[in-house]
């Protein structure tokens, strides 16, 4: 497993290496180009022009076929904010694949990169080798070079594309983007948005110290120095340190101000797919209308009833679509409530025809947040806590340390030494999930699968029946899920805070008998987490 270098001495290292560079501006994106001298204005102006080439809204591509190209380009957060990304076609997010349910969809992938990447399709059930696991599921794709991935999207929902070759840097630089299959019976909105949340760093001087070990590579590596001067993160928790390093939070690659509007007419009927790609949670509300949860993780919840006022918690790998009527003109930002230092900076304007130059309307009072174990209709299920389950399996999630280095276990194990979910092709199985870390959140991901959520702290779901594929577990809570083997492979499961997954927490589910097509090619230097 790769070695991390602990937090507090990455960003003490930031400090000494902040105060010593003067490399040009133009090399480290990411500074605030307005504090520039002229000269360099004016080449940042011109970066500005370049990167707008390069830096458009994610395109929406259909059809079945489709090419996408890893490669580096420049983002734009904003005016003053430029990043070096990686991308899937050189957007952040890369292209939406729309496609119909039941379709055949094919989708190479080219390598321009200098290190070898892959495509996840995390919540689609593919074949287990279309699932781009490196050393897992098979061999990352090496630089300049290709890869075919070919399955049939039988599940229609929201679902998101990235890489899982090194995922705690490689997502965190940009390589992601978002995939909807359609369903046949699709019922027709007016309005179809997507918004892919992340968050970013502002100083990317230690971007190769990350590279080289950090915990949470970056985007950029630390806040201003003198703030980080006067901060002591040491016996921080993780979930304390990293709000306070990602400050910056973006809606489709682009953050505060430079967040383009979703512009909607008077009575229109809205749909608003909501997708979290970063490390923290997202407490988004929405101002001045009622709306459904109508799917989590591309599902369908049975009969949402509408809703006001309460916000919605997206954690890191979640999906969630809402609806609403656009029957409140003016202008209003769906935006994050949140402690969090860049929550302000996620506010996404909702703006009417003919109202935008309105005066912006939020609403900043505490609010409950969504319980999603207790909304929707109740109905039966696929599986009950009172069904005969084949396999019973318990997963204790926990922080610890280890050689002064913080981990993440699951029953005192890291990765790959976590001991495996065992099953057979058919199986019920019933996994127990309970977080024992003191403070750090673990949203739990199972590959090629998705599980039903039967309780959570001893208490049966009273709501919708529950269908996912990420389960957000906070501190001290208990769920169990249930799921069915019936798609042979070797599949991870993992906190898909990918800090935690990259220092330990990730297990397996292995089908007896189960051979992978592929041989290990040991040139390649397979990093699955």
């Amino acid at each position: 497993m790769k070695k991390w270098i602990p937090l507090p001495a990455i960003l003490t290292a930031t400090l000494v290496l902040a105060a010593c560079s003067n490399s040009n501006q133009t090399k480290m994106p990411g500074h605030d180009m307005s504090k520039m001298d002229s000269a360099s204005t004016a080449e940042h102006e011109n970066l500005k022009q370049m990167s707008a080439s390069l830096d458009p809204q994610f395109e929406v591509l259909t059809g079945n076929t489709f090419t996408l190209t890893a490669k580096e380009s420049m983002l734009m957060l904003d005016d003053n904010t430029m990043k070096t990304a990686w991308t899937y076609n050189g957007t952040v997010p890369g292209p939406q694949l729309r496609v119909k349910q039941g379709e055949t969809i094919k989708v190479v992938l080219n390598n321009e990169l200098p290190e070898p990447v892959t495509i996840h399709w995390h919540g689609l059930p593919v074949p287990n080798n279309m699932d781009g696991i490196p050393g897992i599921t098979q061999n990352a794709v090496k630089p300049k070079e290709s890869f075919t991935y070919e399955f049939k999207v039988d599940v229609p929902g929201t679902y998101w594309y990235h890489s899982h070759q090194n995922g705690v840097n490689q997502v965190d630089k940009g390589l992601y983007g978002s995939i909807v299959v359609e369903p046949k019976d699709a019922e027709p909105v007016d309005k179809d948005f997507t918004l892919v949340l992340d968050e970013w760093m502002e100083d990317d001087s230690m971007a190769e110290m990350h590279s080289a070990g950090s915990s949470h590579s970056a985007h950029s590596q630390s806040k201003d120095s003198s703030e980080h001067a006067n901060m002591d993160m040491s016996g921080m928790s993780d979930a304390e340190m990293m709000p306070l390093m990602y400050t910056i939070f973006s809606a489709n690659g682009k953050t505060g101000s430079a967040i383009q509007p979703l512009i909607v007419k008077k009575g229109e009927k809205v749909r608003i797919r909501l997708i979290n790609a970063g490390y923290l949670s997202h407490k988004m509300h929405l101002p001045g209308h009622s709306f459904t949860i109508v799917s989590t993780d591309g599902q369908p919840i049975h009969n949402p009833p509408e809703t006001q006022d309460q916000l919605l918690n997206i954690a890191p790998g979640e999906r969630y679509d809402v609806e609403f009527v656009a029957n409140h003109p003016g202008k209003w930002l769906l935006d994050e409530h949140s402690t969090n230092p860049g929550a302000k900076s996620l506010a996404i304007p909702i703006v009417y025809e003919g109202e935008e130059h309105a005066s912006v309307k939020s609403e900043s009072m505490d609010l409950p947040v969504v319980d999603i174990t207790k909304y929707g209709e109740a109905a039966k299920g696929t599986f009950s806590l009172d069904d005969q389950y084949d396999v019973t399996y318990s997963m204790d999630l926990n922080t610890d340390m280890s050689h002064g280095d913080m981990t993440f276990t699951i029953n005192g194990k890291t990765y790959p030494d976590t001991p495996p979910l065992d099953v057979r092709e058919g199986d019920l199985v019933k996994v127990k999930m309970v977080n024992r870390s003191p403070e750090d959140i673990h949203p739990m991901h199972l590959h090629g699968h998705f599980f039903q959520v039967l309780s959570k702290d001893g208490q049966p779901i009273s709501g919708s029946p529950l269908v996912k594929d990420t389960l957000n577990i906070l501190p001290g809570e208990e769920y169990v899920v249930a799921f069915k083997a019936d798609n042979p492979g070797n599949w991870m499961f993992h906190c898909h805070d990918l800090g935690h997954a990259a220092k330990g927490m990730m297990s397996e589910v292995k089908y007896d008998g189960f051979k992978p097509d592929f041989t290990i090619d040991p040139t390649v230097n397979n990093m699955p987490e």
